[in-house]
């Protein structure tokens, strides 16, 4: 890998990774159309360590007091006092899925499930699925029924987005995407399904990041050049995914994920179309 490509990769990370379009998909997809060769899911997991600082600087007040709500119960006795304690500990069950999951079919996930058919076929599934949940909202919405708002997510809520995060495993769903879907679905806000997943991400964003950068040291520190473009690309995906998220916040609030749902289909409709034509190998 070339340091051009390197910041090109990062910048792509940082931009999909908020978006419900899969940033996996783009790291994987960019590469084939330049005549890069892949990646890998290692370096994927590692570059996310800069969408994740992105999250932790961008909802810092709201981590914070999380910690300080959860820290205190647990020194009171009382762990699910307090609001802030409880999506503490709702964050950290919705997590359970992903993790076992992720461990159960890791070898998979590193390399069948990285086909090109997989992500297309992923890309334009769950746009549809995302496409039924906003149909959900919308009808909810024309009949003055209320949306949930970050206070009122339960452990139901917490637990089905875990799950639903989960999904994200197969490249091409993207975690956004399928948590924010699983959001709809449940009748959180835009806004706020896409709060939520935020939060709901960094564990197991965090825990991936570290085990691959564990695993694969002793290659990344066998040169400089190796070293420089892992920390120029996760540089580049905390700058853009810094700035990804809040206009994602910002268009949700008066926007519905239709532009998302319709570059889903293009996108996977037109790598189905490269695959077929012989000028993209999957």
């Amino acid at each position: 890998m070339t340091l051009f490509e390197a910041t090109i990769l990062g910048i792509v990370q940082g931009l999909t990774e908020f978006l419900p379009i899969s940033s996996t998909a783009h790291l994987r997809i960019v590469p084939a159309l330049a005549g890069w060769s892949d990646p890998g899911a290692a370096f994927t997991a590692i570059v996310q360590l800069g969408t994740l600082v992105a999250v932790l600087i961008y909802f810092r007040k709201d981590i914070t007091v999380i910690i300080q709500g959860v820290i205190q119960g647990i020194i009171q006795g009382k762990p699910l006092e307090s609001a802030e304690a409880k999506m503490g500990w709702m964050i950290a069950a919705g997590t359970i899925p992903i993790v076992v999951l992720g461990l159960l079919f890791k070898s998979q996930i590193e390399t069948s499930l990285r086909s090109l058919y997989w992500i297309s076929s992923a890309l334009i599934g769950l746009g549809l699925v995302l496409s039924l949940a906003e149909w959900k909202i919308k009808n909810r919405l024309t009949k003055g029924l209320p949306l949930k708002s970050m206070k009122e997510v339960g452990w139901i809520d917490a637990l089905l987005i875990g799950f639903a995060q989960s999904v994200a495993l197969i490249p091409g769903s993207s975690r956004s995407g399928v948590t924010i879907t699983g959001g709809l679905l449940l009748n959180l806000s835009r806004e706020t399904a896409a709060r939520f997943s935020f939060l709901l991400s960094l564990p197991s964003v965090f825990a991936a990041a570290l085990l691959e950068l564990y695993k694969t040291w002793a290659v990344i520190s066998a040169s400089t050049d190796n070293i420089t473009n892992i920390v120029v690309a996760t540089l580049m995906s905390g700058i853009v995914g810094y700035a990804s998220i809040g206009f994602l916040l910002s268009y949700l609030k008066k926007h519905t994920t239709t532009i998302f749902i319709a570059y889903r289909l293009i996108a996977g409709a037109a790598i189905l179309y490269l695959l077929a034509t012989g000028k993209l190998q999957p």
